[in-house]
């Protein structure tokens, strides 16, 4: 076939596609999720990314549909269910997030929707100093005691955040349960992806380390100040 046949049958089409509306608008749709599609390559954040993806896999599916491709309609017809969850359940952890900030809160409750519940008995030991850390801790029932430092944290703490920021992720402190607990916890690797895919959450997790590693300092302080004290 010669470049001028070529040439005459692609003005063709184009003429097709341009004297039927519908024709028009799958192309148009198709430019549009193509180009969000290349958008997203430079998003670095997971939250604008789930909504681009969301725009275009609408504009595929318009295209799917009018063109009509039935594979194409089908597969942007699948992806977009999911990538509209994801996208929901990223803006929900933003609101909690946001709100937890703002309240100055510090107890985590926010992450409760990603935490697994479990009963511990009294002595169990949910991990020893010098252990990996493998799960952050949220205590809804019972008291848990710091054998090193002697100190218990009550329903509605956090504890075990300090270890994922440590030389080799590990625990500075043993944790017992002092009575009968129901304790949430949340595994590192879920930790890891909310942090790096919604940067909220990384700077809500940095200020709850802060704030236990401020309120370590100030205990310190005054333990020796009532040393001084008594000396």
């Amino acid at each position: 076939m010669s470049i001028e046949q070529m040439s005459a049958q692609a003005m063709a089409h184009l003429s097709s596609v341009v004297a039927s509306p519908g024709q028009l608008v799958a192309l148009f749709a198709a430019a549009v999720a193509g180009g969000l599609t290349l958008t997203s390559s430079f998003v670095k954040t997971m939250l604008p990314l789930r909504l681009l993806a969301v725009g275009s896999n609408l504009g595929f599916l318009l295209y799917g549909v009018l063109h009509p491709s039935l594979v194409m309609a089908l597969l942007q017809a699948s992806l977009l269910p999911i990538n509209l969850y994801r996208s929901a359940e990223m803006a929900r952890l933003t609101r909690r997030v946001r709100r937890a900030s703002l309240s100055a809160d510090t107890s985590g409750v926010w992450l409760k929707p990603y935490m697994k519940s479990t009963r511990r008995l009294a002595g169990t030991v949910l991990f020893a100093k010098g252990d990996t850390a493998e799960h952050l801790y949220l205590l809804a029932e019972g008291r848990v005691e710091f054998l090193e430092i002697g100190r218990s944290v009550g329903p509605g703490q956090v504890f075990g955040e300090i270890a994922f920021f440590a030389p080799g992720n590990k625990r500075t402190q043993t944790a017992r349960c002092s009575e009968d607990c129901v304790v949430l916890s949340v595994n590192q690797s879920t930790v890891r992806q909310l942090y790096f895919q919604n940067p909220a959450f990384g700077f809500e997790l940095v200020g709850l380390v802060a704030a236990r590693l401020s309120a370590d300092v100030n205990r310190l302080q005054e333990q020796l100040a009532g040393k001084e004290a008594s000396t």
